[in-house]
Parts: C-alpha cells; structure tokens; sequence
C-alpha cells in the first residue's frame, strides 16, 4: 500500500514538473578547477579574496565552502574507465577509502578513519546528492542506491563538518552531482560488460528547452560476482528537472529510485580467506559441520525449528542470503532572489527504503519513511568596505517506522521462522539551525566562523519474546541530546598560484536506536546513559598551482575523538551492547598531485597517510575481564594508502581520442581488532586501461566513446572488505592472532581476481 501511495504521489510530482518550463542554473555550475579544459588560466583569474570570486558567489555556499579541506573529483577522471561501484568515483580523493559492503555495489565510505569499523551501512558521513541530503535522520546512508554512472561530479568534505552538515557529519560529507540537460544536451547510450557475468545497459537523456531543462538517467546492472552466491541486479533511475518560473524564483525537482536484489556470502575468516578465499564448493556443508568444511566456507548456525533448541551450521547458500532492498527519494527545491545579493533556499525531502535483508540471524525487516525540510539565507554584502558573505539555515528532519525479527531458517531462499523474535517502534528527529560568515580580512585573506546548534530526540520501544517460555521483554528508550559544532578557518592566497589555509572545526554523531536496547550486563535493558561522540580537529595546509599543467595539495590533520561508540561483551552467551570510549586520536596527511607534463600525458596520485589510536579506553571482553587499549592502534584503518594513473591521449591528429593508462592502487596492512593481535595482509594492485573517445559528426552521432580495461593484472589475491572482530580470551588472556585468524569469522570479503570489462558509449 505504501508502494502504490508513493508511485501515485511520483506520478503526481512528474506531472507537476512536465508542466514547467526551465532549468536552474545555481546546482548545474560546474566545480571550479584551475586545471579543468576551458577554465581561466591561473593567471587570467580575477583578483579577489578566496571565496569571493563571482563564479564561488553564484554556487550555493555548501558546494565550495571557503577554508573547507576540499576535493572535486571531475568527469574527465572517470568517463573512460569502468565505473561498477562509488568507490571508483571517490577513489581520487585523498582521506577517503572503501571496502566492500554487503551487496554488489555496497561501498563502506570512510573519510580519514570515521566510520572504517563498520561494514555495512555508513555512519559519521553525509551523503548528498545535487545538494539534496541522502542520509536518512537516523544516521545510516547507503551507496548502492546510486549508479556511478550518473554523475558528472563528487565533491568530497575531509574532516569534521556539522557546522555545515549538521548530525552525523563526523568524517565529513560527499556530494554526488549529475548533470543538467545543457551540458547532456541529448541522449546518451551506454553498454558495458566483462568477466564475472557483469552486464549493465544506461541511457542519459538531458534537453533543456527555454526556461526548462531535464536530465534523466536510467539504468539496468547485472552480474555474477567472483564469490560464490553473489549474483545480483539492481535498476536505477536519477532525475533532475528545474524550471525558472520567473526572472528570481527557480525550482528544481530531484528523484532517485533503486531496486536491488542481489545475493550475499558469508564474511569469512583470515585462514577461511587464505584456504579459499571465493567460497568455492560452499553449496551444501555436512550437518554437524566438521573442521575441513568450517575451513572452507563462511557459515553461521541456525535453529533447526527456527525457533530455540538444537542448532546447525549452514552455509549462506544453504540458508539463501540476499538483499530485496527499494529506496526512492523525491526532493523539491525554491530558490528565490530576494535582491540581487541575496538568496533564499527551501527544500523538502521525502524519502522511504524497503528493506528485507536475510543476512545472518535474526533477520530484521521493514519500511522506513522520513521527511527532511531546510531553508537557508544567503547574503553578499560588505562590512566597513570588506567583502562579506554571510548564511543562515534552519533544518527539520523525522523518522517514524517500525522494524520485526525473527530468525532464520538454514534452508530456502532467506526462509524465517514461524514467530516473531523482537519488534521494534522508532521515532528519530533533530531540529538544528546554523550561521556562516566568510570576510575579507585583507585582499588576499578571508576568514570564517560558523556555528551549528541542533537537538536530537529518539524515542523507540523494543519488544523481545524469549522461546520456549514466550516470555515478552520490553525495553523503551526516551533521549533528548543538544549538539553544538563551532569552525572557524582562515584562507590567504599570495598570489594566483599559491593558496593557504587553517581549519579549526568540530562534528558530532547522535547514538542510533539499536544502542540504546542492551545494557552493560548484556541482557535486554536500557542503555541510554550514552553520549554523543564528538570530533575536533585542525587542519593545514595549500594548494600549489604554477601552471594549468600542474596542481599540488597537501595538507595535515589532528582530530580528537571522544566518547566514539564501540561495541563490548560482557561474556558468553550474553548480547553485546554498545558503549563511549573516552577518546582516540586521528592524525596523518593528505597529498593530491594533477600533472599533465606534456600535451596528452597526464600523471595523477593521490596518497592518505593515517596514524589513529586509542587514548582513553578500557576494553571489556567478559564479565570480569578488562584491558587498556591506550596507545593501540585504532582497527580497520589502514596507515598508507595510494592511488596513482600514468596515462596518454593522443591530443591530435587520425588517432585523436585514442588513448591508454596504467594504474597502480596500494593498500597497507593494517589491524582488525581492538587488542591489534591481528594483521590483515596489504595489497598492491595493476590495472591496464585502453579506450577512445572522440565527437564526431556522423549522421546523428555525436561522440563515441568506448574501453577495455584489464582490472587485477597479476591476479592478485588480496582482502577487498575486512570488519572489525572481537578479542577471544583463554583462562583471562586475549588470544594470539594465529587463534582469531582461524576462528573470528564473519570479518572478510575476498577482492576480485584478474578480470576483464569492455564498454562502448554514444552521444545522438
């Protein structure tokens, strides 16, 4: 029902929007880049301080925030390799890495750290797209709702930002930007297939006509996997229409809507992993399982009734895990010229996922709707003759859903038990408002100060029955918390080429539901003494740009977390619950380099160096067991991480467009657990690209682009996803890393092997 309400109100809203006439040209501006084709030379740019130049004062203030450690990641890095996931998109941003989730275009996003323990939905990032917030108000975002190959941009927020963001914006933020139908001008056709029994097929088709543009994407993806049991396909569509309605008022319409079914494996052990890292032969396991087929597959143990009593370990085959997942979000946006310097944003927000995931056991399932409304005021004016831009925004965002549990049967496809194990009723909303000045300090100095204010209140109920007894078990949770986020930074830029900056900002994350229902004895209960965690952190660093053939960015960072939420045992057969860790620190380096030596080649790196630890926080692994993690390193980051691509296009000539890169991608080992007993290995790997791209004029044919790239050249055997596991003990003492390389499963996905993707594009 709730399906057939939303397509009705999708119809009605595709309506409305048939019936104007124009585009807004605020969301499509292109990002700015010294060295992208057709922009200013460095020293052709107009003289001003940062952030005032006349292109910065036309974008909003959230897609380039003078004195934000920043990074626009541009088509022409992406628009002739293959794009499966979001992760080939952010991989040219320094501080972001990814890791495989739990689905086949399931991204885990971490920016300098926050959020690397996780393994499936992201925490303590902001997700947006075309400036429409896609993360939900209770905190969890999502990748795979998106297809790569929609956007012609992402701009990445490295550090703490709520005071732009607001609730959850720890690591920082991303925004996803697709194109506006100008710049698509046509319709597009693209095919892409390769190894695996990957296929995908998208059409983009982008007009704008007067006062209206449109741009609409499609697409259809399917594949195999590499790991047994992880077929998959998903559709997708991405719509944005935007109508100038009169000379100061514009409105832009936003739809997003995925479909996904795909399998999903075991996570496994190290030694499952080194035995037979793609789960081979894991279509059926003797019952009782024995230690060779515990070896070989991911496996988790299920009741035989599906209820209580005896148990059997089962493969995720056997016991058919998959996702059966719909997201749709419908965004609306009015931008109104008050004046000619002055500017008022509105949005609304309508968002709903559908999700039934039998992955592991209890299986839990439902229908999460959630609003988003904001509005902010931007004004360019002056103080005492001093160029001053100063924003005002308030924001409104709620959820109010219900979700059920019940345990899995180890047969069929994600087959549950006949009784419900646990319900739970949830109610999140946070209420924030936030000021921005950016002045003119002196002709080449601009300074910031911002500030976010925001209260956040869950409200949620958790109803558990214990079997065979039936006993019912209710748990309410009732919390109110106030956050506070201050930045402040200063910008000064000597000259056309050098540019300098100084960030001080903070961020902060409200507990989610789920925390709030075990207690410290493990037992159900309330757990509501948490507290929000917190990150403070400062930033330096510059841009270097002597030539519009060269670009380099460095910069430095110290953060201090506190009271990060990470999870205990208090002892076997006893549930974990979820606690503040006084603090850790995050610290390291960022390094970008953009190099186009001679005209056709090009070189690009980008290298994150992180070094994080614990520095206050005493583990709790059983009911009488505790140890000081002070000084150990923060699992699941990985300390040295690069990517770089050597590539030539022949510039002119026949064989114009013709062109070929080599790209090399480095992770380092790094730990996985909080007593860093276990290593994982680090990886190194070769990609080969080869492809065209070319306009023409042949008949209706616009351009044609096409690739063929061999991903893994050596075959590399490598940990594409690792979780972060628990410490085991033996007579009081933590277990060496052989002990939880054999027996901590559920923590690792194997990386694709050697593989080979082809695709070919057209422009009509």
């Amino acid at each position: 029902m709730i399906r057939t309400a939303l397509s009705r109100g999708v119809s009605a809203g595709a309506l409305l929007v048939a019936s104007l006439s124009s585009a807004m040209a605020q969301e499509a501006l292109p990002s700015i880049d010294i060295a992208a084709e057709g922009a200013p030379s460095a020293r052709e740019q107009i003289a001003s301080a940062p952030g005032f130049s006349p292109e910065k004062k036309a974008l909003p203030v959230y897609r380039d925030p003078t004195g934000q450690t920043f990074t626009t990641v541009k088509r022409e890095d992406f628009k002739t390799s293959p794009l499966v996931t979001i992760g080939d998109l952010v991989q040219y941003s320094p501080g972001v890495s990814f890791k495989q989730g739990n689905g086949p275009r399931d991204m885990t996003l971490s920016i300098r750290g926050s959020g690397a323990r996780i393994g499936g939905a992201m925490r303590n990032i902001v997700l947006l797209e075309d400036g429409f917030t896609m993360t939900q108000p209770d905190g969890f975002s999502r990748t795979d709702s998106t297809d790569p190959h929609a956007y012609a941009g992402v701009d990445v927020y490295r550090g703490p930002s709520s005071a732009l963001f607001g609730n959850w914006a720890n690591g920082g933020a991303i925004n996803f930007r697709t194109r506006t139908g100008a710049e698509i001008d046509g319709v597009e056709t693209g095919h892409e297939a390769g190894s695996f029994g990957y296929l995908t097929n998208y059409t983009t088709i982008g007009k704008k006509y007067g006062d209206f543009d449109i741009a609409l994407f499609a697409s259809d993806a399917r594949g195999e996997g590499s790991t047994t049991h992880t077929e998959f396909n998903t559709q997708t569509v991405n719509l944005k229409a935007s109508y100038e309605a009169t000379p100061t008022d514009r409105f832009t319409f936003k739809w997003v809507h995925n479909q996904l079914y795909g399998n999903v494996p075991a996570r496994m052990s190290l030694n499952q992993f080194y035995f037979n890292p793609y789960q081979r032969g894991c279509y059926g396991l003797p019952t009782p399982s024995t230690a060779f087929s515990r070896s070989l597959c991911g496996q988790t143990a299920v009741f035989l009734n599906g209820t209580n009593g005896a148990t059997a370990q089962v493969s995720a085959l056997q016991s058919g895990w998959h996702r059966n997942d719909r997201r749709d979000m419908l965004g609306l946006r009015w931008e109104h010229d008050i004046d000619a310097q002055t500017v008022l944003r509105t949005q609304f927000i309508y968002d709903v996922k559908d999700f039934y995931q039998p992955i592991d056991t209890p299986v839990t399932y439902g229908d999460a709707p959630s609003i988003n409304i904001s509005t902010d005021l931007t004004h360019h004016g002056a103080l005492q003759g001093r160029e001053l831009t100063s924003n005002f925004g308030v924001w409104y965002n709620h959820t109010r859903f219900t979700t059920y549990s019940q345990n899995l049967l180890g047969w069929g496809n994600g087959d549950l038990g006949p009784l419900l194990t646990n319900k739970q009723e949830i109610m999140h909303s946070n209420l924030g408002g936030r000021f921005r000045e950016e002045l003119e300090l002196a002709p080449d100095v601009t300074g910031v100060i911002a500030l976010a204010t925001e209260m956040s209140k869950v409200a949620a109920l958790s109803s558990s029955v214990s079997y065979p007894s039936g006993a019912l078990t209710t748990v309410p949770a009732n919390r109110t918390f106030w956050n506070f986020a201050p930045e402040a930074s200063v910008t000064w830029r000597p000259d056309r080429e050098w540019k300098f900056y100084a960030r001080a900002s903070s961020g902060y994350g409200t507990p989610q539901y789920g925390f709030l229902f075990v207690n410290q004895q493990g037992l159900d209960g309330n757990n509501t003494n948490l507290k929000s965690q917190r990150n403070s952190g400062f930033d330096a660093g510059f841009d270097w740009t002597p030539t519009e053939t060269l670009k380099v960015t460095l910069n430095g960072f110290y953060e201090w977390y506190q009271n990060e939420m990470l999870t205990q045992s208090p002892g076997n057969g006893l549930k974990n619950y979820t606690y503040n860790a006084p603090g850790s620190v995050h610290r390291g380096a960022e390094f970008l380099l953009d190099w186009r030596p001679i005209d056709g080649w090009r070189l690009l790196a980008n290298y994150s160096y992180n070094n994080q630890i614990f520095t206050s926080f005493v583990e709790q692994r059983g009911p009488s067991s505790f140890f000081d993690r002070a000084g150990y390193k923060i699992p699941g980051v990985a300390p040295h991480e690069l990517t770089t691509r050597v590539g030539y296009d022949i510039p002119q000539g026949d064989f114009k467009g013709v062109g070929a890169y080599l790209e090399y991608v480095l992770k380092s080992s790094y730990f996985i657990d909080n007593g860093n007993q276990l290593t994982i290995p680090g990886y190194g790997l070769v990609n080969l690209n080869l492809h065209y791209d070319r306009d023409v004029s042949i008949g209706f044919l616009k351009n044609i682009s096409a690739f063929v790239e061999v991903r893994n050249v050596f075959d590399r055997t490598y940990v594409a996803s690792a979780t972060v596991i628990a410490n085991s003990l033996t007579s009081g003492f933590q277990n060496p890393g052989f002990v939880l390389a054999q027996n901590s499963t559920g923590s690792i996905y194997s990386g694709q092997p050697r593989a080979i993707q082809g695709g070919v594009k057209f422009k009509f």
